[in-house]
Parts: C-alpha cells; structure tokens; sequence
C-alpha cells in the first residue's frame, strides 16, 4: 500500500511539474525581436550587427538563451522536424551573437575568439540539452548529422558574423516559414555578386561551396547540378545562363573575408 501511494504522489508531482511549465515558443519571439534591434540590411544582400548596442542590452538575449537551454532532449525530439531546424539555427545563430557582442570591443574577427591549439568553433562553452557543447557540435553533429535534415541551404542560414557569410537575418527562424526563409536566404546569397558570380566561362563562388561540397552533391549528384538548379538567382543574363547551362564550365572559389559583420558607426 505505501509503495501504491509513493507512486500515486509522484504521478501528480510529475504531471503538476509538466502542467505548470511553460510551453517552448515556437514563434521564436524574443529572438525576432533582438534582431530587429540590432541587425541592418545594408542592401538586399548584407546585413550588419549592432554588436556595440547588443553587448549594451544583453538582457533580452540572455532571456532567449535561457528559453532555449531548459529545452531537453526529449523534449526536442517531439518538435516536427521543421521545429528542430529551426529551433537549431536559431540556437547556433543566438550563441554566435552573445558570444561576439561580449568581445567585440577587441576583436576584429570571431577568428581572434581562438586560440593557439582550438579554433572558436571548437570551444565548449555553451549549453544545449543539458551539456555543454560547441558551435561545431550544433552545426556538424546536430544540423548536418547525416539523414535528419539533409538541407545544404542551411549554409545559407546558420551565420559565422563575418562578411563572406551569408546574411543574418533581422527575422528568428520558424517551422510555419522555414522554407521560404530558407529559399530566400539562398537567393540573396547567390545573387550577391560579390561573393558568386559568372564571368565568361567560369563560375565563382564562395567558398562555403569548397567547404561543404558534399552537402551539396548529396541530393543533385554535383555542385554544378546545385548551381544550376539555382541558376535564376546566379545567373544574370543569357550569356550567364549559357555559361551555367554549357559543357563543364570552370568553378573557382572565391577567397572569403573573416572580417566581422559589424555596424558602423
């Protein structure tokens, strides 16, 4: 009989515990409203951080963080799928942020966050399900763990605070807008001719492309395959399109510019 009652007490416990939590925001609200504060579009294709006005109001964004660290594991593999893509880049893209505002001062690069023997990615200094874990680890055992999203447009997404990387956006990622946030993200990285191009025959493109070719090979065969698929944001004019659309044209990659997408003041 006492143990029928421990166990009676502890089912209410468990279900009053459950009953009184808070149901994870989904819409990403805070973080939506942290990057409208502080990111720019410089034009349709760049965005730039406000590091020196987030590091000045780090409240809001470490409210953020901490809805997302009481998130467990269990918990997440209830989300769809669409939720956990989302809820991942934002994660990566939210602790890129805290990270850089808090050092901004002096550094000109999230290169400088470094060190002699671990590059920043590598650090384990932030907490996800309940361990402390690194960029590396959200974006390459998480984000691009082979069959749970298979999405090379996440490279469009997750962002480095550099330069050379694709937008940030001043928007949270969500499940209900996840592709069209995704396609969009694409397109203004590609037609950013700064950074992918089409000069006679040859195709230059980031190098993000170089890096994760095999993500995206996967689903098309080649990155060429990719490219072309893409071509409408890529390729400017007929002559571009020959090019894209001709036999084997040359792809070079571009150098890429690790300096910090910062808001100038």
């Amino acid at each position: 009989m006492k143990r029928i009652t421990l166990s009676f007490i502890f089912l209410i416990n468990f279900l009053c515990s459950n009953a009184n939590a808070e149901p994870f925001d989904h819409q990403h609200s805070q973080f939506t409203q942290i990057l409208q504060q502080h990111v720019r579009w410089i034009n349709s294709h760049e965005t730039a951080v406000d590091y020196e006005s987030l590091s000045q109001h780090k409240e809001p964004l470490q409210r953020y963080l901490d809805q997302l660290k009481r998130v467990t594991y269990a918990e997440f593999n209830r989300f769809s799928k669409h939720q956990q893509l989302a809820f991942l880049i934002n994660a990566y893209n939210a602790y890129t942020l805290s990270w850089v505002a808090n050092e901004h001062g002096h550094i000109k690069s999230i290169k400088d966050l470094g060190t002699l023997f671990k590059s920043p990615w590598k650090q384990k200094i932030f907490t996800l399900f309940g361990k402390t874990v690194s960029l590396d680890y959200i974006e390459h055992e998480l984000i691009r763990q082979p069959g749970r999203f298979d999405d090379p447009r996440i490279h469009m997404a997750v962002n480095c605070a550099s330069k050379g990387c694709p937008a940030l956006r001043d928007e949270a990622f969500t499940a209900d807008k996840l592709n069209a946030q995704l396609d969009d993200g694409v397109s203004r990285f590609l037609s950013d001719k700064s950074r992918n191009r089409i000069e006679k025959n040859t195709i230059f493109v980031s190098k993000i492309f170089d890096w994760y070719e095999s993500d995206f090979v996967k689903n098309t065969g080649s990155l060429l395959n990719w490219l072309r698929k893409n071509q409408s944001s890529l390729a400017s004019n007929t002559d571009q399109k020959n090019t894209i659309d001709g036999q084997d044209p040359d792809i070079k990659f571009l150098d890429y510019d690790w300096g910090l997408n910062r808001l100038e003041h």
